[in-house]
């Protein structure tokens, strides 16, 4: 296949943007402007015009994208792409950890910490440090951890900036934390980043060596790096300066994970050499729905300039669903689907349900069970990360890197083998004053060396540790010997998790029996599939793949997942749930410019997943933490222009959503230039005829008045307090406000069961 017939595979944006291969190039791909296509095709051209398959490095943002990508270029140009380097950051960075861990004082089989490795570590740092997991929340000193990590802030830079208490126990965790991931030759995810730095400053041959070998790197989804890739991709690039990166301002979503939208939006001022592309035609969504997205996206004052189109059909207005609760929400999706499928246009798989919060998804869940449609929920209890997958792997972890206390710390007593605390703790206390591994002070004391220096060892205590080291010892003296998975399922039979489960014979059992059983298989498929393929490789594998990684598109199923976890993906339906304040935007007590764009990106995201059909819906009530509050509609659906929405809810049924939203804003302006009467005492807002209840004292304000309320006024709420009304919705039983209180932030009220009391200024 020739370059020219690769060029003329692309519309003439597209075919700009894949010519242009020496230099630093930012191409700004709107939303289905076919980034994928350009990114392969891209690759495919290089490599037609002569350049070496080795001398490129493509990286990622999932590796479900990296292996859709290799298998297309293999499509284009055959086997010899196959030398490109093409992955996540994380995967291919690893893998030169891998080649060069000796460097930075690492061996080469370091085990890899997921999340949940880490916070347990935290934990256990917590507990030996005697900081307080009630006090100090360890999910947030882990967080606060690896967003140091990601701006390459160090304990002892960290250690400089603190300035409370919690930063100070943060530091004192950070300098252990760090300290025991090198002793046990671990890293965490965010040292896949920060080692390969520590390994190019301090190694210049080492940072030339990959610099030549990398002569070209191409970057998808720029806009989510974070500071260390940034830092990363210009040591890699500053020789050659061919770096190519992809991506669209308008749908950063990651600034949780430490992502830095000021990488994409800076590029040129990065490199000021550097040739834009852009391109904005969009392939994937309707008219409409394109329309509907750019309308809100442009209230965002940080972007990149672009301006999309589109040759599809016009197609059918956007659907907001105004419903009364989220269970009313619930079976409002499950009988639009089941509307949509009755047509014989669509199948389940076909239709997608986006959330802004996992907690979201039950009463969706619920709904679709009642009317069994079948769903798939993307991001719940990852396959790797379900007990009996962990135990096991944690097994092969120790057999790879014996001084992995953290894994072995996880299976010394499973299965049960008669080790108690008392025994664990006095082993633990003898690693550390002999400045051991756990897995070193498990054969000292196996061997008997340790009985005389510690005599609360028990015979019995002893003879269990023994069994296990010698277990151990023998799995690793297999290691060299055996296939990864003959060793895998030796191991397993050894053990007796399938024979157990299975007599047990619970469905419980026996779907973790299935696990088990899937695990061994991918241990299988993996080995044939990878020449000379080890347990580190296979290991180093399941440790960085994601949900979306594991997800099937070709289920025959609904499928759910988190707005997040639906980035670079497409279905010709989506429902959008739950646009209302608090939720999406999601905020607690305020919401900073920089936050509120963030969210309004995500729903953008969100948006522009849909080919065909959206429906965005929104409750009256909701049940958030406990209690039950009013809701107000998200601002986002006011953004958009409302000739392209159709509002149903039960009082209008379908119809255009224009009149609805205009005489909302008609009232709330008309409220917000009402001066109130100010009355002395209390004054409650309630009332459900116009009359005082029992509770109303004197001079208090009758419900007809709740629409002469402003925003800006003070009010009073016997749970809540003092606070200001910052925003105010609907008439009469359906009013709301949105209440920013002193003490416990923002809250949205249903007016006539506030009872709000009128305070001065």
């Amino acid at each position: 296949m020739s370059a020219e017939y690769i060029l003329s595979q692309l519309d003439p944006a597209q075919r700009e943007a894949v010519r242009e291969i020496s230099g630093p190039i930012l191409i700004v791909a709107g939303a289905g402007s076919g980034k994928t296509r350009v990114l392969t095709y891209r690759v495919a051209y290089m490599l037609e015009k002569g350049i070496s398959a080795s001398s490129i490095l493509a990286l990622t943002f999932t590796n479900k994208a990296a292996n859709e990508m290799r298998t297309r270029i293999i499509d284009l140009v055959g086997p010899r792409s196959r030398e490109v380097w093409m992955g996540t950051f994380h995967s291919m960075f690893a893998r030169i950890l891998r080649m060069e861990a000796e460097k930075i004082g690492y061996s080469r089989s370091f085990t890899i910490y997921d999340s949940e490795d880490s916070l347990h570590s935290v934990r256990s740092i917590m507990a030996d440090l005697g900081i307080s997991s009630q006090q100090f929340s360890p999910e947030a000193i882990r967080s606060r951890i690896s967003g140091a990590k990601n701006q390459l802030v160090t304990p002892a830079a960290y250690a400089q900036i603190a300035s409370d208490l919690f930063e100070e126990k943060t530091v004192a965790v950070y300098e252990e934390y760090e300290k025991r991931l090198r002793a046990q030759n671990a890293m965490d995810f965010d040292d896949l980043l920060i080692k390969p730095i520590e390994l190019f400053r301090t190694n210049t041959r080492v940072l030339e060596k990959y610099q030549d070998r990398f002569k070209f790197i191409l970057v998808d989804e720029y806009q989510d790096t974070n500071h260390a890739q940034f830092v990363l991709l210009n040591l890699l690039a500053s020789k050659y300066r061919n770096l190519t990166v992809v991506g669209d301002d308008a749908q950063s979503i990651y600034a949780f994970r430490g992502a830095d939208i000021r990488n994409i939006l800076d590029f040129e001022r990065t490199y000021p050499d550097c040739k834009i592309f852009r391109l904005e035609q969009n392939y994937r969504s309707t008219k409409r729905i394109l329309s509907a997205a750019s309308t809100m996206i442009r209230k965002n004052r940080d972007q990149i300039p672009k301006t999309l189109w589109t040759a599809n059909p016009e197609g059918e207005r956007i659907t907001v669903f105004e419903c009364e609760d989220e269970v009313d929400e619930g079976h409002q999706v499950a009988r639009e689907i089941e509307n949509l499928l009755s047509h014989g246009r669509y199948t389940f798989r076909d239709c997608a349900v986006l959330y802004r919060t996992n907690a979201q998804s039950r009463s969706i869940e619920d709904a679709l069970r009642r009317n069994g449609i079948p769903y798939t929920i993307v991001g719940g209890i990852e396959f790797y990360q379900r007990k009996e997958i962990k135990d096991v792997l944690a097994y092969l972890r120790v057999i790879v890197n014996p001084l992995d206390d953290e894994s072995l710390l996880r299976i010394i007593n499973t299965p049960p083998r008669g080790i108690g605390e008392a025994t664990l703790g006095n082993l633990r206390r003898f690693a550390v004053e002999h400045r051991l591994s756990l897995f070193q002070a498990l054969k000292q004391v196996a061997e008997g060396q340790s009985v005389k220096e510690i005599p609360s060892f028990s015979e019995r205590g002893r003879k269990n540790l023994q069994s296990l080291s010698e277990l151990l010892t023998k799995y690793i003296s297999f290691r060299d010997k055996m296939s990864a998975s003959e060793l895998a399922r030796t191991l397993v039979d050894e053990l007796g998790f399938l024979s157990t489960l299975k007599a047990e014979g619970t469905p419980e059992a026996l779907s973790r029996w299935e696990n088990i059983q899937e695990l061994l298989s991918a241990i299988s498929e993996f080995s044939s599939s990878h020449a000379e393929a080890t347990l580190a490789d296979f290991l180093e594998e399941v440790s960085l793949v994601s949900a979306i990684d594991r997800w099937e598109d070709d289920r025959s199923t609904v499928t759910l997942m988190t707005l997040h976890s639906a980035k670079g993906l497409e279905f010709p339906v989506v429902f959008i749930v739950g646009l209302e304040e608090g939720l999406l935007p999601l905020y607690t007590n305020s919401l900073d410019r920089f936050a509120l764009e963030e969210e309004r990106r995500l729903c953008y995201v969100g948006m522009t997943r849909a080919k065909e059909k959206l429906y965005l819906t929104y409750t009256r009530m909701r049940y958030r933490f406990g209690d039950l509050n009013s809701s107000t509609p998200s601002r986002f659906i006011e953004e958009i222009d409302q000739n392209l929405l159709e509002l149903r809810r039960p009082s209008i049924g379908g119809a255009t959503a224009r009149s609805f939203f205009s005489e909302r804003r008609s009232n709330l302006n008309s409220a917000r230039k009402t001066i109130l009467h100010r009355v002395r005492g209390s004054s409650y807002l309630s009332g459900r005829d116009g009359h005082k209840t029992e509770h109303q004292e004197d001079g208090a304000i009758a419900s007809q008045e709740i629409n002469s309320l402003s925003t800006g006024m003070i009010v009073y709420h016997d749970s809540f307090g003092r606070g200001r009304i910052v925003d105010i919705s609907g008439e009469g039983e359906n009013a709301r406000a949105v209440v920013n209180f002193d003490e416990v932030g923002r809250k949205l009220l249903l007016l006539k069961y506030a009872h709000l009391r009128i305070e001065e200024e």
